[in-house]
């Protein structure tokens, strides 16, 4: 008897970092390609950044400044300098422009896809890693770029399948909100801590609703868990005054730009905020998005790097939460105006606005929305090894079917008949392909249809019937090999 092993290394995925398989893989790389033929289709280019960036590159504009580490994996170099995984597709592409100034064409239209990485605390949906589906103009001051962002996020979500009436583009300003907070008193950069507590806190208006926002604005808020989160410190009529911003929504675009033009417009910034947001209002309408794209006050975005418009993509529709009552599913992305990023390098500032898509949970929102489980796509066609020691027939069968443009593959385990048939339908092939030395002989092949067998044997009631009926199995010339597979992958096509 051989004895047990102890020196076995425990299997294990690390925390807040998950496997993908094939299933999610294939519905990730569809619509991946549907959002970039959008991209492409309104003129812009794609641009890869590393994985890496220096974490001085990263700036102070970092996700979870409550962590020692800042949020961001990090590591030292052989010569002493600190890198970062990157926490999002906007700092790489800010160091990529400055990096290249001279080089691209301006306004620099461009796009990103890929993982990004945050070191927080991994919970229930919330992973460390996850992937990001960007878009940036950089170099175009105008606020028409904004409103251009936003059209092609509402765009991008109907052509993933996102019926119109079941998302929006929510558009704010935050230059609105900085003459709010100057005027009551957090203008300068001494307040710079209390004003991105604000910010989250308005943020968090749709989990927390108004009384929740207006306990963060205050002094703090208690959760459920009994843990505490500290305030911004307003006193009551500070809070009234930042809440009072949520209340400018009106039934139209314009009526709301000119609402809190009329009610916000005290301070020089909060007056460019509500004249930029007019315009956009009036772009929408001349571009036929009014009610696709919606000014909305409610929107701030938490990271404190956005200087003008801001944008985020909402979707409408409910879904049975987890206690079976309807919920709306929410956010799928967003972003906005960052004038001063690309400038962190540079001797003068680069206008610069983008949004970013958050590709799983758009990817659950979809499934939700069309009632599916993720499926993996059909598998390859099987050539099972029938004569072990005639395995290169088999192998020149699949290359037959290959050649022709199907997916194919030989059987190469160790297992038997029956055991070969279970992995074909592990793998979901729609058919597989047999030759022993009598079909060999013959000059034939046999095709049996997976798809066709398994509809047919829920309907046979015993085995003497299955035996009988064969069913979805077919025996051709071998010349015909590839012309009857594709017309069983035809027929479930």
């Amino acid at each position: 008897m051989n004895a047990r092993r102890t020196d076995l290394t425990q299997a294990r995925t690390p925390r807040g970092f998950a496997d993908r398989g094939a299933a999610e893989l294939a519905a990730t790389r569809a619509m991946a390609d549907r959002i970039r033929e959008t991209y492409e289709l309104w003129g812009f280019e794609e641009v890869e950044t590393p994985f890496f960036e220096y974490t001085d590159a990263l700036g102070k504009f970092l996700p979870d400044q409550d962590r020692p580490n800042a949020g961001v994996f990090s590591l030292q170099d052989d010569d002493e300098q600190w890198m970062s995984l990157r926490y999002d597709l906007t700092a790489p592409l800010a160091r990529h422009v400055a990096e290249n100034f001279q080089k691209l064409a301006k306004p620099y239209r461009s796009y990103r896809f890929g993982p990004v990485f945050r070191n927080e605390k991994p919970g229930p949906g919330r992973f460390r890693q996850f992937l990001q589906f960007d878009a940036d103009i950089v170099g175009a001051p105008s606020v028409s770029a904004d409103a251009e962002m936003c059209m092609m996020m509402a765009d991008a979500l109907e052509a993933v399948g996102v019926k119109r009436g079941d998302y929006v583009i929510k558009v704010n300003n935050r230059k609105i909100l900085d003459g709010v907070m100057e005027a009551i008193g957090l203008g300068g950069e001494e307040n710079a801590g209390r004003r991105l507590t604000v910010l989250r806190a308005i943020d968090k208006l749709d989990r927390l609703g108004p009384d929740g926002v207006r306990a963060l604005l205050g002094d703090g808020r208690k959760d459920e868990s009994g843990d505490f989160t500290k305030g911004a410190g307003l006193d009551e009529a500070g809070a009234a005054r930042v809440l009072s911003i949520l209340e400018a929504k009106r039934s139209t675009n314009a009526e709301t730009a000119e609402a809190l033009a009329a009610e916000f417009a005290a301070t020089p910034v909060g007056a460019k905020g509500a004249t930029e947001l007019k315009a956009i209002a009036d772009l929408l309408a001349a571009a036929g998005y009014d009610g696709r794209v919606s000014v909305d006050p409610s929107v701030v975005r938490g990271l404190e790097y956005y200087t003008g418009p801001v944008y985020e993509a909402e979707l409408t529709f409910q879904i049975a939460g987890d206690d079976g009552k309807p919920i709306q599913f929410g956010s799928v992305g967003g972003g906005g105006r960052y004038d001063g990023l690309v400038g962190r390098f540079m001797a003068e500032n680069t206008p610069a606005t983008g949004f970013s898509i958050g590709v799983s949970r758009l990817q659950a929102a979809l499934r939700a929305l069309k009632g599916e489980t993720a499926e993996a796509s059909t598998g390859p066609v099987v050539v099972l090894a029938f004569d072990r020691d005639r395995i290169g027939d088999s192998m020149a069968l699949a290359a037959r079917l290959r050649a022709a443009g199907i997916k194919a593959e030989a059987y190469l385990g160790g297992s038997g008949m029956k055991a070969q048939m279970k992995y074909a339908d592990r793998r979901k092939s729609p058919c597989v392909v047999i030759q022993g030395s009598d079909e060999r002989d013959k000059g034939e092949v046999t095709l049996k249809d997976l798809v066709e067998g398994a509809k047919a044997a829920a309907a046979i009631a015993d085995r003497a019937e299955w035996t009988e009926s064969r069913p979805a199995q077919v025996t051709v010339p071998e010349a015909r090999l590839v012309e009857e597979v594709q017309a069983i992958l035809a027929r479930h096509r």
